[in-house]
């Protein structure tokens, strides 16, 4: 992709169909990651009160003489804590619509009551983060290289400077996994993670993650594919990066993708389709990026997209590429799925 392409996608906030900022071409900070994060959870330490330490996915170490109550995280972290009774005052990336209702990113959380560092991509007010006097900065990452997710590059060394940062991998792993180091974020924070709403949650994903793979088992022959519609591009995900597609997969969804020499051209994550080409894959069900920066089903006016079997057959479905991490709000993207799979006529 031409660095006109990949700056022309930063400026319009066009968040790919792999779950990141076309991260191929419009970050391409990868990185070899020296650290192993998958057994990093030992090292986080529970505590209400007294010194603080938490193990990150970079395998940063953040230690502080109290636990942080002046938080700062990305939205769909910050969303997550508030469900397990963590409540995070300062939060950056896509926080209110145009019309100041919560984004779909900010789940339950009031966002009336939120100071917001920057709504969109590359804004991030520094000196407002500064007179806010943050403890720590909690975001994701979605790059081997642990690249702080709406950090912006150009002032990243600034507000590394301000507070430490802690950073939960998105990246090339199940969802699984992001569940479970939010959770233990969270825990470490002070939240009671044996309440009944924190504990009933993880039992209904479980349920309906069952669920999911029965359906999968049941209906082998339904295909589906994950996209994500701009004004001039139709995007098709791989499922090689993506936490909620490798989970799925790994459940036995059968999904049509893109060959891995085809997504190499965006770092593995998508493919690139003009919408007049955008029957190049036959699905039986669509699922289509609910994200505020991307064109819903409902607006996509392109004659192409219409005579699309899934789309004729009503079998289009919203998909989360950035699921806030919590079981409560996984629970809804797993059913919807599986429902959708029980439920399709096979069109393709």
């Amino acid at each position: 992709m031409s660095n006109a392409r990949a700056a022309h996608l930063t400026r319009r906030g066009i968040l790919a169909a792999g779950g990141a900022l076309g991260l191929g071409a419009v970050l391409a900070a990868c990185g070899d990651d020296d650290s192993s994060s998958e057994g990093s959870s030992k090292e986080t330490t529970a505590a209400k009160s007294g010194p603080w330490t938490f193990k990150d996915d970079r395998g940063t170490t953040v230690k502080l003489d109290e636990v942080p109550t002046k938080i700062v995280a990305f939205v769909g972290v910050a969303a997550a804590l508030h469900d397990y009774g963590i409540e995070v005052k300062g939060v950056f990336g896509p926080t209110k619509t145009k019309d100041g209702k919560a984004d779909v990113q900010a789940g339950d959380m009031d966002v009336s009551k939120l100071t917001v560092f920057g709504n969109v991509w590359d804004q991030f007010n520094v000196e407002q983060y500064a007179a806010f006097a943050p403890e720590v900065l909690i975001t994701t990452t979605f790059d081997s290289a642990g690249t702080l997710w709406y950090v912006p590059a150009a002032s990243a060394s600034k507000i590394a400077k301000l507070a430490p940062s802690v950073a939960v991998s998105v990246y090339d792993r199940q969802i699984t996994t992001p569940l479970q180091r939010v959770w233990e974020l969270a825990e470490s924070l002070g939240a009671d993670m044996t309440a009944t709403k924190v504990t009933d949650a993880k039992k209904r994903f479980e349920a309906a993650s069952e669920r999911l793979r029965t359906a999968a088992k049941a209906h082998p022959d339904i295909k589906v594919l994950a996209g994500s519609a701009a004004q001039d591009v139709f995007y098709v995900s791989g499922t090689n990066l993506s936490i909620d597609l490798e989970y799925f997969k790994a459940l036995g969804v059968n999904f049509v993708e893109p060959p891995a020499s085809v997504l190499k051209a965006s770092g593995g994550w998508y493919e690139s389709l003009s919408w007049e080409n955008v029957d190049k894959y036959a699905a039986d069900i669509i699922m289509m990026d609910d994200r505020t920066a991307t064109i819903q089903p409902a607006d996509i006016t392109e004659a192409t997209w219409k005579k699309l079997p899934a789309v004729k057959a009503g079998q289009v479905i919203s998909r989360s590429p950035e699921p806030i991490p919590s079981y409560d709000k996984c629970v809804a993207m797993v059913e919807n799925l599986a429902k959708a799979i029980e439920t399709a006529k096979k069109v393709s």
